[in-house]
């Protein structure tokens, strides 16, 4: 099997091209070999690939930023997406794409099912949900996987954030009502994995759609927070900077987040055979990789 994969230097991305297994190859992607907002550069790098499978990991990620960057979210999170699903429409060709919790406002009292409507807050939300849409649209042979708070030992995220600012300050104001459940790009990667395996030959039967995929276990940021630093303390002997929970209210930014980004991933296993593992466990792996200390045997 080969997988074409847009955003070789994303979080998923990045994983995607580390985890590998046997027999699979992979043409991997980035801005400076392809620009997404352009449907003829899409369509010629899908083309000249030779794969069975598309993966669409490239996005404007850069959420309070969209909010000032309008034009240039829609580009990379509508229009490349529907540019990719009309290539794979004209090569018989599956899509894989990643999407997001921002889909929705966050009001749900309880997990987020694949059948809620979405509701985006914010630019780079609405910019995600018409992504799915144009894939909707164009390509009949496709899976969306909506994931959320992803982290990783590669890129941007919580993670490194807080290690980062764990060294600089004795105290940190944590948000602490917003609920979500972190995700390692790593088992998005696995995930993504196994999902083109079984999709690459477009077999009779296949439940194309969306599924919602997202770590084990919800929490809070400020209960990931705490969760980093114990992890931290247990790996380096350092001590913990004080946490102070603190309200959405308290810190206030250009993009409204999702109050609860939990999303219930039961159709994932029904339909894949894919259970995401606790986040607990792979926050260990990727601290480990962080801090350059051996994992257990």
């Amino acid at each position: 099997m080969h997988l074409l994969v847009f955003g070789r230097n994303g979080q998923v991305g990045h994983e995607l091209q580390r985890r590998l297994p046997s027999g699979v190859t992979v043409t991997a992607l980035d801005r400076s070999t392809v620009d997404i907002t352009r449907r003829d550069d899409v369509a010629r790098a899908i083309a000249a690939a030779g794969c069975n499978v598309v993966v669409n990991a490239a996005a404007h990620t850069a959420v309070d930023q969209a909010e000032s960057e309008p034009e240039a979210a829609f580009a990379a999170n509508a229009d490349g997406p529907a540019f990719m699903a009309e290539a794979c429409a004209a090569g018989g060709l599956p899509l894989i794409h990643i999407s997001t919790d921002y889909v929705f406002d966050g009001s749900k009292v309880g997990a987020y099912t694949e059948d809620d409507p979405t509701a985006p807050l914010g630019v780079y939300g609405n910019s995600k949900a018409a992504g799915e849409q144009a894939v909707r649209e164009r390509l009949p042979e496709h899976v969306i996987v909506r994931t959320s708070w992803v982290f990783s030992a590669h890129g941007k995220n919580f993670v490194k954030t807080m290690l980062r600012l764990g060294t600089e300050r004795d105290a940190l104001r944590i948000v602490a009502d917003q609920t979500g459940c972190p995700t390692a790009a790593a088992d998005i990667a696995h995930a993504v994995l196994a999902i083109a395996r079984q999709v690459a030959d477009r077999p009779a039967g296949t439940p194309w759609g969306t599924y919602h995929y997202c770590g084990a276990e919800r929490t809070t940021w400020h209960g990931f927070a705490q969760a980093v630093f114990d992890l931290r303390q247990e790996l380096t002997g350092q001590p913990n900077p004080r946490l102070d929970a603190i309200r959405t209210e308290d810190y206030p930014t250009p993009t409204r987040r999702p109050m609860n980004s939990e999303m219930d991933c039961r159709r994932i296993a029904q339909a894949f055979g894919i259970v995401a593992p606790n986040w607990r466990r792979s926050l260990s792996e990727v601290m480990h990789e962080l801090l350059n200390t051996p994992t257990r045997s």
